[in-house]
C-alpha cells in the first residue's frame, strides 16, 4: 500500500534532514504515541529511520495496543516500532537505555521522568499546552504549568536535557473529525455537506498550524532546544507551537467551506455581544521562530485540502 502521507513525510525529512544522525542506533521512547500527535512522530520517525538507515527502534506505551494496530496497521506492523502495554501513571519501567523520551500524554509527567532517569535518557520533550497561558487558569493550565516546573526540576537535578513545547492549534490527517476540535467538526460538516455548526457566536480567535510542519517543530525542539533547566528563579525556557495567522472561528468556518466547496451553508448559533472581551487562543512564536529557524511552511487552506484528502484516502481503503 502506498503511503498517503508520502509528500507531507518528504516535507518533513526535507526540514529536519540535519537532525536524525542523533538516532543512530538509538531507543526512545513515547507516552502518547497512539493519539494525533503520536501518529505524526511515529510516521515521520518511521520514515527517516528507513530512509537514513539509521538501526533506530522506538518503544510506544498504550493502554490498547490491538486499537492502535486497527487504526495505523502499517506503523503497528513496522520492526523498529515496538509497544508496551500500561497506564501512563503507573507503568513499570522497561529494561534497557532509552537515549531520547517525548511525553506527549496529558498525565503521568513525574512517573514519565523518573522513568527517564532510571533509563538513563539524555533528552527529553514533554508536550505541553498553550493552555498555560489561560487567565484566569483551566485545570488543565495548571496541570500543564506543574507538569513543566517538574521538568526544570528534574533537568537540573539530574543533569536531563528537558525540552517543553507549548502546543496551540493544529489540523491534519489523523485529527479526530468528531472530537472537541472546532475545526474538526467543520470539516467533518463540509465533507457530509452539512451546514457547518459554529456552536458560539463565531468571535474567538484561533491559528492552525499543518501536522507535517508541526512534526518538523517537535523533532527540532527535541533534538536542538535549550533545555528548561530553571533560570532567573522560577522561571524556565519554553517554545511556544503553533501559527500565528489568527482567523475567528467564524472566518474559519467560511474558510473550511469555501476550501471543501461544500454546498452547506455556515450557521452561527449566538449572536455576538458588543463590548465582550475577544478571546484569542494564538501564540506568539518569535523565539522559536529565531533560535530554531522555524516555520510555518504549509498555510491553512492547503491544510484544510490536505486533510479532507487523507480522510477520504482512508476512508475508501475502510
Amino acid at each position: 500500500m502506498n503511503n498517503p502521507l508520502t509528500n507531507d513525510l518528504n516535507h518533513i525529512l526535507t526540514n529536519t534532514v540535519c537532525l536524525w544522525e542523533d538516532l543512530r542506533g538509538k531507543q526512545i521512547f513515547v507516552t502518547g504515541g497512539t493519539g494525533f500527535f503520536g501518529c505524526w512522530l511515529l510516521e515521520s520517525f518511521a520514515w527517516a529511520n528507513d530512509r537514513f538507515k539509521l538501526d533506530a527502534s522506538v518503544l510506544v506505551l498504550t493502554r490498547d495496543p490491538d486499537a492502535f494496530r486497527r487504526k495505523a496497521p502499517h506503523l503497528a506492523s513496522n520492526p523498529a516500532i515496538q509497544f508496551l502495554t500500561g497506564d501512563v501513571r503507573t507503568f513499570e519501567f522497561p529494561p534497557g537505555e532509552y537515549s531520547h523520551i517525548i511525553h506527549a500524554a496529558p498525565l503521568g509527567t513525574q512517573h514519565t521522568l523518573d522513568f527517564a532517569v532510571y533509563c538513563k535518557a539524555r533528552k527529553f520533550l514533554l508536550t505541553s499546552s498553550g493552555a498555560v497561558y489561560g487567565s484566569p487558569l483551566s485545570e488543565y493550565g495548571k496541570e500543564k504549568i506543574e507538569a513543566e516546573r517538574l521538568c526544570a526540576v528534574y533537568a537540573k537535578q539530574y543533569d536531563i536535557d528537558a525540552m517543553i513545547a507549548r502546543c496551540f492549534a493544529f489540523v491534519g490527517p489523523y485529527l479526530p473529525l468528531d472530537a472537541h476540535f472546532a475545526i474538526g467538526n467543520f470539516i467533518q460538516d463540509a465533507i457530509r455537506g452539512d451546514p457547518i455548526q459554529v456552536k458560539g457566536d463565531g468571535t474567538p480567535y484561533r491559528s492552525y498550524l499543518y501536522a507535517a510542519d508541526l512534526a518538523i517543530w517537535l523533532w527540532t525542539i527535541l533534538f536542538r532546544g535549550e533545555s528548561c533547566r530553571l533560570f532567573r528563579g522560577e522561571s524556565c525556557n519554553t517554545y511556544n507551537v503553533g501559527s500565528a495567522e489568527a482567523l475567528t472561528i467564524a472566518d474559519l468556518a467560511r474558510l473550511v467551506a469555501q476550501t471543501i466547496g461544500t454546498l452547506g451553508d455556515v450557521k452561527i448559533a449566538k449572536t455576538a455581544v458588543s463590548g465582550q472581551p475577544i478571546e484569542r487562543y494564538v501564540p506568539d512564536i518569535h523565539k522559536t521562530e529565531t533560535e530554531l529557524n522555524l516555520h510555518q511552511w504549509i498555510g491553512l487552506p492547503e491544510s484544510i485540502r490536505r486533510t479532507v484528502q487523507w480522510h477520504t484516502a482512508m476512508g475508501e481503503e475502510r
